[in-house]
């Protein structure tokens, strides 16, 4: 059955019956002209962010629900990195006639997982007819009575730490494009992002001074916070420890893997600015120390050991 056999109000109580049950910030979830989720804090959160076809992903790459647990990640990881608990996602499907309604099912399924990792639910959406398939998200968070993390808040001596992976799913991409299925580990880790969502507050409640989500890269990425604080940031190749399916992936494909951990995307790891006394967990990995902007003279604010970064882009931009 395609979604044009469905028809739209089919479609979406298909997809509406496989979301699972409501949080307890969702008063009143799918089924009216708009949701109702509670704000305790007083204050929204909010990010949006879409998955086009052919550009965010291939469906002989992905499955859907692979495809829904990395539309959904990539919004919830931006609520995790103000330092918020993710509540609720609204998602929009645009798609051809011809899409099997399984696809769309398993895309729900996929959302549904991963919201429920923070305990966020999908509480509405809508759907429209499209010549390329397109999965549009929104997330919603509470800061529970927190300050949001912002960017502009990095000074000179605070150290820069990351949780979560770095560098898999561009790994992963490079091999996919290359026509390989191996190292499962980096394949997967495209296809599906492990965001440490609840590292988000926990930062926030330790005094991290500044806060992004790693989705364009790492050097691109830590560059906005450098831009937004008006600061340098100096990071340190050798304190990335390389797993050695990465190690064998590179060899293989005659690739720099620094490449990928420096300038590559989509792992949605939290990257995080402290004040020098901080003491961080195991969760943290320590990798480099923000400067004044006068010690980083070139690239985007972010130097590696002390120089420019010599491997190209550092990161992506959808119009270059």
């Amino acid at each position: 059955m395609t979604v044009a056999t469905a028809g739209e109000f089919g479609l979406i109580s298909r997809v509406t019956a496989r979301l699972g049950a409501a949080s307890p910030f969702v008063l009143l979830g799918p089924g009216d002209d708009a949701a109702v989720v509670a704000a305790p804090d007083a204050r929204v959160v909010a990010s949006t962010d879409a998955l086009v076809e052919g550009r965010h992903f291939r469906r002989d790459w992905s499955s859907a629900r692979d495809v829904g647990h990395r539309a959904a990640a990539a919004n919830l990881a931006d609520i995790a990195a103000m330092g918020a608990r993710p509540t609720a996602l609204l998602v929009a499907l645009c798609a051809p006639a011809n899409l099997q309604i399984s696809w769309a099912e398993e895309l729900a399924d996929g959302l549904a997982a991963e919201a429920a990792k923070t305990g966020a639910t999908v509480v509405g959406g809508d759907t429209s007819s499209s010549p390329t398939l397109t999965i549009a998200v929104t997330a919603l968070g509470d800061l529970e009575g927190r300050a949001p993390v912002v960017r502009s808040g990095a000074r000179p001596g605070d150290v820069v730490a990351v949780a979560g992976r770095i560098g898999h799913a561009a790994a992963g991409y490079s091999i996919l494009s290359r026509g390989f299925r191996a190292p499962k580990l980096l394949v997967d880790a495209h296809r599906r992002p492990e965001v440490p969502y609840h590292l988000g507050a926990v930062a926030a409640r330790m005094g991290a001074t500044s806060m992004i989500d790693v989705s364009d890269g790492l050097l691109a990425d830590l560059g906005h916070i450098a831009a937004a604080s008006g600061v340098g940031i100096d990071l340190r190749r050798d304190a990335f420890t390389l797993p050695e399916p990465m190690l064998a992936a590179a060899t293989a494909l005659g690739v720099d893997p620094y490449d990928w951990i420096l300038a590559g995307g989509d792992d949605h790891a939290l990257a995080a600015t402290f004040p020098p006394d901080t003491e961080l967990s195991a969760d943290w990995l320590v990798v480099g120390s923000v400067v004044a902007p006068s010690s980083v003279t070139e690239g985007d604010g972010v130097a590696v050991d002390g120089r420019r970064y010599a491997g190209g882009a550092p990161g992506w931009d959808h119009f270059r």
